[in-house]
Order: structure tokens, then C-alpha cells, then sequence
């Protein structure tokens, strides 16, 4: 029985439609997408359908709009996964938020292990009927109820066409004896023109499943990265997941992204003045080498002079008055 499945799991690869087909079949939803089922309501009605009369489901809401609402009802999980020894860690603060990639993670691992469970069989459980024990279970086995009947009627309709056309056949069947003995039976295949294009075909998915998958596995990478203590606190990291948590394709997020880094670069600037101290010292160290320059220029020349020189130029500030000959 699996509890702990790896993240290289075969698990973790199995696409969105195939897991909402699965919880819609087992449990007769409509559910369009996995991060409808972030409330816990559904995970303890698939356990209830793994282990029937293990989950109280009177404790259950299918109601639950408010995240202290689906916390409970992932306390009634967590006590059953306690009851089976279960030893799955439930991320209830990720999963309350409605995030695609954590809930679409967590009910793989819920398709794996009921899997596991008697082979995925189903005896004799009717999940309308235990639902209607849960809080809000009426109204969602209402609302799923026009789904299954048009699944039904759809299903139906095919097989009372496919009766009425044996009919058919069967009275034509004398008539069209001797033609069909005469002109020569197509073959079940299209061709090898066909045979190509659906081989062909089937490698194209095969690539694009295998790079669904690589991607997939790098943007998990980076969502775990990004949850690290050391970093997450940081503004670029929150820009990140604006643009890994987003829900659709909007060129609005990039730009929200693009201004969460913009603000972290503008407050850096305000806070540091270290460019602007930096700037006045080197200007002031560079007049103090000129000063210095000039200084010793000075010395130079005074030392080159001649002494007549030195007297005649004495002699000249004396003419001039400087008041610094008396």
C-alpha cells in the first residue's frame, strides 16, 4: 500500500484530465478543475470510498467556502490518515489557498493510493448516498445529478441507434447477400498511408507528454526553491510566484512581477547614500593631490633659482608694496 510516494513517481505524471475523470467517476461530480476540490471534501469522500465507514462524513462540509471551514474538514482527514497509519503530510495551509499545483499534487497521490487500495475496486459504494449525510451534500449530488443524467442519456442513445440500425442490417441482409460476395470486402485498416500517420501521431504525443513532463518537473523544482526559508521572504522571489502562481495567461502579471522588482531597486537607492559619500570623498582626495601637486612644483622652482634671481624677486615684491615687507 502506497504512503510515501516519491516525487519520480509515475504518480506525480499523470495529467489533470485523467485525475478530474477519476474523482468525477468514483465519487459522480462534475468537477472542472482539481482546485475545486481545495476544501478537503472530496479527499475524505475518496478515503470513505477506499475504506467505506472509516470517515464520518456527518463531520464532513461540502459547503465549505471559508478557509477555517476547509480546515476542518481537513482535520477529519488528517484523524483518518492517524486511524490507518498513514503517515502522508498534508500541506492544509497550501492546499486551503486553492493553488493548481499543490492540489493537483496532492490528489495524485490520492489517485495513487486509492489505487492501491483493493486494486482501485469499488464494492457496492453509492457516494450520493453517503454524501447526503455531509454538510452541503444534497446540493452538490443536485448540481452533479443533470451531469450524469446527460453522461446517461448520451451513453443510451448510441445503443438504441446501434440496436435499430442491427435491425436494419438484419432485413437487408437477404438483399445484399449476393452483392457482398461479388464486390470485395474493404479492409479494416486505411492503408499504409494511415498506418503512417497514426504512427507518426502517436510519437508527436509521445514527445509533447515527455516534455510536459520535463517542464513540469522544473517549475516543481523552482516552487520548492522558492519555499525555502533562507529566500522566500525576498522580493524577487515573490515576484516569482506572482508569475508561477497565476491562474491564466495575463500580460498583467509580468508587469506586476516586473514592479515588485522595480520597488525593491528604488527603496535600495533611497537607503543607501554610499555612492553619493563615495563621490564627494574622491573629489576631495583628488584636490588634496593637486594641492600637493602645486606645492611641490613650488618647492622645485624655488630650489632652481640663483641666488641673484632670488634677490631681484625679493627686490619686486618690495617695489610692489606687499605688506609682507617692512
Amino acid at each position: 500500500m502506497a504512503t510515501n510516494i516519491g516525487m519520480m513517481d509515475s504518480a506525480y505524471f499523470v495529467g489533470r484530465s485523467e485525475i478530474l475523470a477519476w474523482i468525477n467517476s468514483t465519487l459522480q461530480l462534475n468537477l472542472s478543475k482539481v482546485e475545486e476540490a481545495c476544501s478537503g471534501a472530496v479527499h475524505c469522500q475518496l478515503m470513505d470510498a477506499a475504506h467505506p465507514g472509516m470517515v464520518p462524513m456527518h463531520k464532513v462540509n461540502f459547503d465549505a467556502k471559508n478557509e477555517y471551514e476547509m480546515i476542518q474538514n481537513y482535520k477529519v482527514l488528517q484523524d483518518v490518515f492517524n486511524k490507518l497509519k498513514i503517515t502522508k503530510h498534508i500541506e492544509v495551509s497550501k492546499l486551503v489557498k486553492g493553488r493548481p499545483l499543490d492540489n493537483l499534487e496532492f490528489m495524485q497521490w490520492m489517485k495513487r493510493y486509492c489505487d492501491s487500495v483493493n486494486g482501485g475496486a469499488l464494492h457496492s459504494y453509492n457516494p450520493s448516498e453517503r454524501r447526503e449525510a455531509s454538510k452541503g451534500g444534497k446540493e452538490v449530488t443536485k448540481k452533479a445529478a443533470p451531469s450524469q443524467s446527460s453522461t446517461k442519456s448520451s451513453t443510451a442513445a448510441p445503443k438504441a441507434q446501434s440496436a435499430h440500425n442491427a435491425r436494419r442490417n438484419e432485413v437487408s441482409s437477404v438483399n445484399l447477400a449476393n452483392q457482398s460476395q461479388k464486390a470485395p470486402r474493404p479492409t479494416s485498416s486505411g492503408g499504409p498511408a494511415y498506418d503512417e500517420k497514426i504512427t507518426e501521431l502517436k510519437l508527436s504525443v509521445d514527445s509533447l507528454e515527455k516534455e510536459r513532463d520535463f517542464y513540469f518537473g522544473k517549475l516543481r523544482d523552482i516552487e520548492i526553491l522558492c519555499q525555502s526559508p533562507e529566500i522566500e521572504h525576498l522580493l524577487v522571489v515573490e515576484a516569482i510566484k506572482k508569475i508561477l502562481y497565476a491562474t491564466d495567461d495575463d500580460a498583467s502579471v509580468m508587469a506586476e512581477a516586473q514592479a515588485i522588482l522595480s520597488s525593491q531597486q528604488k527603496d535600495a537607492e533611497q537607503l543607501s547614500p554610499i555612492a553619493e559619500i563615495s563621490e564627494e570623498r574622491s573629489s576631495s582626495e583628488t584636490q588634496k593631490r593637486k594641492n600637493i601637486v602645486n606645492f611641490d612644483v613650488d618647492a622645485a622652482s624655488l630650489t632652481t633659482l640663483s641666488p641673484r634671481q632670488r634677490i631681484s624677486d625679493v627686490s619686486d615684491v618690495h617695489c610692489s608694496g606687499s605688506p609682507l615687507m617692512i
